[in-house]
């Protein structure tokens, strides 16, 4: 009796360079357990067949046209999808990897590295493991030691309650109190508590000042 044949990893791929995206797709393809079920040339076609078609994972090049793939991936974890994203870049900025990884992206590959990086990347990411190509494993290295030193630095922090937490997530991404309540379904007044008992542990004054506290120590939530 002939076994049943396992299960590949289901991905797409969206890059805006056709002579880059078919490269990869030819080392993908070489590798039997991972097949590929759609591709885009842009963030918006993008973001339409990861919802279509649900892939185990994106391979998505982080500056597309239309929609880039941080805002992808911004819709993506609005959404809760299931696929896990991989980005692929050309820049190694400290900034956009720790962009990255708030959002909640599971690879980080430059492109240049892809050849040898990106098979290894989508089974690591696929058993939902974390994978940065090795050449850029200094970033995670600055991002960690930043996080402490927010952490030494900002004590109080420390002492504000998981909700807290999130509700100060929200802000530093901008969102109004009605926004957040919206988001975490409770009362726009349940927000507005959470908001004056931070500024108090805070030793905050104003609505101002928890505003740029929470953007300045946006890693830390």
């Amino acid at each position: 009796m002939k076994m049943a044949e396992e299960k590949k990893i289901q991905i797409i791929i969206a890059d805006d360079h056709p002579i880059f995206r078919n490269g990869l797709k030819q080392i993908i393809e070489e590798d039997e357990g991972i097949e590929i079920i759609g591709e885009a040339e842009n963030g918006e076609k993008a973001l339409t067949i990861i919802n279509e078609l649900n892939p185990d994972v994106a391979l998505l090049d982080i500056d597309m046209p239309r929609m880039t793939g941080l805002q992808v991936l911004k819709e993506l974890k609005a959404s809760n999808s299931n696929s896990k994203v991989i980005f692929l870049t050309v820049f190694s900025s400290e900034d956009i990897f720790d962009e990255s990884m708030d959002l909640g992206v599971h690879g980080f590959v430059l492109k240049d590295c892809a050849v040898n990086d990106i098979v290894e990347c989508v089974y690591k990411v696929a058993e939902d493991n974390y994978y940065i190509s090795p050449s850029i494993s200094n970033l995670m290295m600055n991002r960690r030691a930043r996080i402490k030193k927010l952490e030494q630095d900002n004590p109080a922090l420390m002492r504000l309650t998981k909700t807290e937490q999130m509700v100060l997530k929200y802000i530093a991404e901008g969102k109004t109190s009605k926004e957040i309540a919206n988001e975490m379904f409770i009362s726009f007044k349940t927000v507005e508590n959470h908001r004056s008992n931070m500024s108090s542990k805070l030793n905050l004054k104003g609505s101002l000042s928890l505003i740029k506290f929470a953007i300045k120590n946006s890693p830390l939530l």
